[in-house]
């Protein structure tokens, strides 16, 4: 009674069996899990170090607040056009190369590295606009550049509009790429730092760049120049530096609330005509030109980084820009 009659063993002992039998599945899978954590650990330390000696110097140190900025200079026109990058650009003078090699026959062309970007030195000083706007102008100091066109991508468009009011006698006029503006909605969003912080250390976010798609892929970069960009990605993914900036990112914005581009300062955005993550894209930035007496605001079809694709449609406008202010 009670038993199994084909089998002769007791129900109890068979589901004490199969309990083994998930519990053996359930170590195995467990310690899989463990390795394979440990392999993709072990991975990108020992890439990260051989990395390292793969990374080709470019442009130019300067010192600023006791630490080392990369600067890239090209061209040697009469004017001097300063470029800052979009947050989070792991090259900034190169993710320029189109829009500089198009600038550089008639500008100067000088290309920041904000600490934490490109070959720059990290920093553990907050990374609010006040600190980043003066350290850019401390580098432009160090190479005795004390007039220029400020021209800028992204949330340049707040570091620019904080730095054109501090240095008014310095900044020509400003231009920015698809830049932010201090009103647009959805910057309080809550980022996950900490889920930032372990796929860096953990490996993970290297794999995930690994297997994620080629954002250079069909654009005008050389091989080298690619490869280049992905060794300086994985090595400044979700860097301290950067993640204090991300920190600081909504506070950054509120704080430029309340400025306005200088009234008289020759003002031009390039701005992407189908902008579908920010309500009211061009509205916002026709805001911006209204009260310029210089203010103009284009439109081109593409991504958020137009200087890869429309650099010589911008170039070619901004000049025309440039000399209508004249």
């Amino acid at each position: 009674m009670g038993s199994d009659a084909t089998t002769g063993i007791k129900p109890a002992s068979k589901m004490k069996k199969m309990g083994k039998i998930i519990l053996k599945s359930l170590a195995v899978l467990v310690i899989a899990v463990v390795v394979f954590i440990a392999i993709v650990f072990i991975v990108n330390k020992v890439s990260s170090k051989s990395e390292k000696g793969k990374i080709q110097a470019y442009g130019q140190l300067v010192p600023v607040d006791g630490k080392q900025m990369n600067v890239l200079i090209q061209g040697e026109g009469d004017e001097t056009i300063v470029l800052l990058p979009g947050y989070g650009t792991a090259a900034p003078a190169l993710d320029f190369k189109p829009l500089i090699d198009e600038l550089s026959p008639f500008y100067k062309v000088v290309a920041i590295e904000p600490f934490g970007y490109g070959l720059s030195d990290g920093t553990t000083k907050e990374r609010t606009t006040e600190n980043i706007v003066s350290e850019i102008h401390e580098a432009l100091q160090s190479l005795q550049i004390d007039r220029y066109i400020l021209m800028g991508h992204s949330i340049a468009g707040i570091y620019g509009i904080d730095y054109v009011n501090k240095y008014p006698n310095e900044v020509s006029a400003f231009a920015g790429i698809d830049s932010s503006v201090p009103t647009q909605g959805g910057m309080d969003a809550e980022l996950p730092i900490g889920t930032f912080k372990l796929l860096k250390q953990s490996g993970f976010g290297r794999l995930m760049l690994k297997f994620g798609e080629d954002p250079y892929a069909g654009l005008p970069f050389d091989e080298e120049t690619k490869e280049q960009m992905r060794l300086l990605s994985l090595k400044n993914m979700y860097e301290s530096t950067t993640l204090n900036e991300m920190e600081h990112i909504y506070s950054n914005f509120v704080a430029a609330r309340g400025l306005t581009f200088p009234k008289e300062l020759p003002l031009v955005f390039f701005i992407q005509a189908n902008n579908t993550g920010v309500e009211g894209w061009i509205p916002l930035h026709e805001e911006q030109v209204k009260e310029s007496v210089h203010g103009k605001l284009m439109t081109f079809e593409g991504g958020h980084y137009l200087h890869h694709t429309r650099s010589k449609e911008i170039v070619e406008n901004f000049r025309a820009f440039m000399d209508v202010t004249k």
